[in-house]
């Protein structure tokens, strides 16, 4: 593998790139959105609450009216695979007057939304889900503004972090996140929060005061979409790949610290900070791994490319074990089981636990027909195991990729030889 490559626009800044312009007073502009099915899910969404917008050649143009400017959607409010989009629509949907229904596809009403239902409805919200605490949720409006809370994340997570925030501007009072674990920290910087620390723990705050002005900015390449080309090269001999423009956003590459840890040879230049997100690009080459333990702090963190991170485990010498990732478990598909059905029927000796897995590094023995399980980031992880694998191998429901990077096959070919 050789060659130069960009990324799609960060589908993490670019679902709140349009959120945020839609809360805005004023005209936004975005380059590299990109043009993955995710984030373009989230201004579909917009569109429907009234929102105008233009997106051409990866460029979007939103214009704002401020945050009581949305207007009653006609129809149910559509997120299809996207917990994002669910869950950060939510927070503000909570403060409208009007009611509100948001759905999704089948893998999406699995998910579990009472964490952000209950936190919401703590701040008055009118808001319910399923006998589960899934989705559909349903938002009937409220003729009185929201209250502010202090709520300590129980659970890592940005998303509900981001929609407890985003209520916040809808709420009397002020509205504070307390993390224990840090998450990714897009909503601050984008909105340009103060985070106070105080003993281990991350306080953030907002309340109805806060502008938010519209933005012009280039989005970042996705470092998640980059674990898989970095690994990609890692893994196959006499490589090496640039993949330039990554977003390096501190809470997003916690998966290098690892892949270093791992023996993985790469290096970071061009560093650059542009638009309040640092930048830069990234040069890897074919590396003899060895295995390591991922787990406690780093698991959120690391959340998206621990599929990735597996493929990576399976041909490095030693041990590979993934623990305290619970979580994954209510990801798009249950990426604990569905990592370990595709390790296995590739030949590698691993074992499930009730919070991640352990398996015996070496090569690929491939012959196998792998399931992505409707999961963008497995089969993408498929691709980089068949790099590696003995023998072929095919992959059922690769058009999941589209969900974050529609030309991941396009991409890989190019860089690949003999491909």
């Amino acid at each position: 593998m050789r060659g130069e490559i960009e990324l799609p626009g960060d589908k993490s800044i670019a679902h709140r790139a349009a959120l945020f312009a839609a809360l805005a007073k004023g005209e936004s502009l975005f380059e590299n959105f990109p043009d993955s099915n995710d984030p373009l899910t989230t201004v579909e969404c917009l569109e429907k609450l009234g929102i105008q917008y233009e997106y051409a050649g990866k460029t979007l143009w939103i214009q704002g009216r401020g945050p009581f400017s949305f207007q009653c959607p006609k129809d149910v409010l559509d997120a299809k695979n996207s917990g994002t989009t669910m869950r950060l629509l939510a927070g503000i949907l909570a403060g409208q007057s009007f009611p509100s229904i948001i759905t999704g596809d089948n893998s999406l009403l699995k998910r579990p939304m009472r964490r952000i239902i209950k936190q919401l409805a703590m701040m008055n919200a009118r808001i319910s889900g399923t006998r589960k605490g899934t989705a559909p949720i349903k938002i009937r409006g409220t003729n009185r503004p929201l209250k502010g809370i202090n709520y300590e994340l129980p659970v890592a997570s940005a998303q509900v972090k981001t929609a407890i925030l985003l209520a916040g501007l809808y709420a009397t009072g002020t509205t504070t996140v307390i993390e224990k674990i840090p998450t990714r920290d897009h909503t601050e910087r984008m909105l340009g929060l103060r985070v106070q620390k105080f003993g281990r723990k991350n306080y953030i705050s907002i309340n109805k005061l806060h502008q938010i002005p519209p933005s012009r900015m280039t989005i970042p390449g996705d470092p998640s979409s980059a674990a898989f080309f970095i690994v990609a090269a890692l893994i196959t001999p006499h490589s090496e790949v640039m993949i330039k423009n990554v977003s390096l956003n501190p809470t997003r590459i916690m998966f290098l610290n690892i892949l270093k840890r791992m023996h993985g040879i790469f290096e970071i230049v061009n560093k650059r900070n542009p638009d309040g997100e640092p930048i830069g690009d990234i040069i890897a080459k074919s590396s003899k791994l060895q295995g390591c333990s991922v787990g406690g702090e780093e698991i959120p963190l690391v959340i998206d490319e621990i599929p990735i991170l597996a493929i990576a485990g399976a041909n490095a010498g030693g041990t590979f074990t993934v623990k305290n990732a619970e979580e994954l478990r209510n990801k798009e598909s249950d990426r604990i089981s569905s990592v370990v059905a595709n390790l296995a029927a590739l030949g590698v000796r691993v074992e499930e636990t009730t919070d991640g897995f352990a398996l015996e590094g070496g090569s690929l023995h491939g012959g196998a027909s792998l399931d992505s399980y409707g999961d963008h980031r497995l089969a993408m992880a498929s691709v980089v195991a068949g790099l590696s694998a003995r023998k072929e191998i095919t992959i059922k429901n690769m058009q999941a990729a589209a969900v974050s990077f529609p030309n991941f096959m396009d991409t890989i070919k190019m860089i690949t030889n003999n491909n």
